[in-house]
């Protein structure tokens, strides 16, 4: 049987906590459901450095605690499990997942994006063995090697920066011959000894056997083919929405991002979208927990209208 709250919330990053803690002050029985880890994205930042009020930065692992930490103090509950649907039911929403089932008055759909992949030879076979998507998860593990890091956005850089912190060196190859982050980390990777720059250049097959060893990769410009020794490769070249499993339910734009209004509203009365998921979010902490919260807001009045106190 279902398990009945007023707003169920759909992943625990920045929007999601927001979201539960304004639902659970508005004394909403509330629940976040979330299948990773508490924080999404800002979980694996090793600082956030944005972020009003930390003027030092904060790790992101404990900014995403002490959210959770807050909305639990009004009642917020936590729930674990993957989505697979939100199907209409009786007026409500029936939200199934790997754990059961969930009956909600509203729903509030926070999943944000996972993480691009290269889709090359030996990308997946070796993920977990010096392919990953996280450099403060697994950046320790390759103390005074030399390691690949693909991509020029901000996460690229960041994320790279924080390799230096181990590696020997980091080999940031970028498919253009400039980078597409912000100024000041642009600086601080320039600065940095230990990082050097592949312009122009894609990876088009990842090496190893048991471990990585190395990646080919091709220029752009020349079309000339290389071999770089390299005991990891770290990847951030963007990010994809996770709704896949809201096809057919949602309106959304090509890349699967939700189109909303600006009270967080998608075309499906009670079922609202903030943070990364949304069309047009800046995918920054900061926006994506007031989105959060204005959804917890139109939540609240869309409970208050349609249901019986």
């Amino acid at each position: 049987m279902a398990q009945e709250y007023d707003i169920v919330i759909i992943g625990a990053g920045p929007a999601g906590l927001a979201a539960g803690l304004y639902a659970a002050r508005a004394r909403r029985k509330t629940i976040v459901l979330e299948r990773n880890v508490t924080g999404g994205q800002i979980a694996l930042t090793s600082v956030v450095e944005n972020y009003p009020g930390f003027p030092e930065g904060v790790n992101g692992f404990d900014l995403a605690q002490a959210m959770q930490q807050q909305a639990e103090k009004y009642g917020m509950e936590m729930g674990y499990g993957d989505v697979t649907a939100i199907e209409p039911k009786d007026g409500r929403h029936l939200v199934s997942t790997s754990d059961g089932e969930y009956l909600a008055k509203a729903v509030i759909i926070t999943g944000g994006a996972d993480y691009n992949r290269l889709n090359v030879p030996g990308e997946e076979r070796l993920t977990g063995r010096g392919v990953s998507y996280c450099a403060t998860c697994d950046a320790a593990f390759f103390k005074d090697q030399e390691v690949a890091v693909v991509g020029g956005g901000d996460a690229a850089i960041d994320e790279g920066l924080f390799v230096t912190r181990y590696a020997s060196k980091a080999y940031v190859i970028h498919r253009r011959d400039q980078l597409r982050a912000g100024k000041i980390l642009q600086e601080r990777a320039f600065a940095n000894p230990k990082m050097e720059f592949v312009w122009n250049a894609v990876v088009t097959e990842v090496l190893g056997e048991e471990a990585v060893t190395g990646v080919r990769l091709r220029n752009l410009v020349t079309g000339d083919e290389s071999t770089l020794p390299v005991g990891a490769i770290f990847i951030f070249i963007g990010l994809h929405p996770n709704s896949d499993y809201l096809k057919g339910l949602l309106r959304m734009d090509e890349g699967g991002h939700i189109y909303v209004t600006d009270w967080m509203e998608t075309d499906v009365p009670g079922i609202l979208a903030a943070g990364d998921i949304r069309v047009n979010s800046s995918r920054q902490v900061v926006s994506a927990a007031g989105d959060g919260a204005t959804a917890a807001i139109k939540a609240d009045h869309y409970i208050t209208d349609h249901f019986k106190e």
